[in-house]
């Protein structure tokens, strides 16, 4: 009974890690089905890549992406850098956080973009690879 209620301790802490945000820092990680390099690899992403983190073990990390698949990834593949990704068929970022503000850039769906902060009325200020900066709306994108 005492090594049932541990398990659940560790677990209820390791669950308690989700909505924890990172993205991979590797050029291309491979995200599999289970902790370990023998599991069967499901799919390959790219770096900037944004994950949700939803259980931590020791080297290994079971994640979730934008479309809600969930895989398990190495943690030394993983970066606390925040990145979010374009779920909308396109986002337009603005100069200013203001639907009326003049456009600083539109990013594709699928695009990676670096989270920079949160504003205030559904904002974030993010940064495109290219550098541009800009404000766009929250719910164009995936990662906060």
């Amino acid at each position: 009974m005492r090594a049932l209620a541990a398990m659940l301790l560790a677990l209820a802490a390791a669950a308690a890690q989700a909505g924890d945000f990172k993205s991979v820092g590797e050029p291309a990680a491979v995200l599999y089905d289970a902790p370990s390099r023998n599991a069967k690899p499901l799919y390959v992403v790219s770096r900037h890549y944004p994950v949700e983190i939803i259980v931590n073990l020791d080297a290994w990390v079971k994640v979730r992406d934008h479309t809600g698949a969930l895989a398990w990834i190495e943690r030394k593949q993983l970066v606390d850098q925040r990145m979010v990704v374009v779920t909308a068929p396109s986002a337009e970022a603005r100069v200013r956080a203001e639907d009326g503000a003049p456009l600083a850039f539109v990013a594709a769906q699928n695009v990676a973009l670096e989270l920079l902060g949160f504003v205030p009325g559904g904002w974030l200020r993010v940064r495109h690879a290219d550098g541009a900066n800009g404000y766009l709306r929250a719910g164009a994108v995936w990662g906060t």
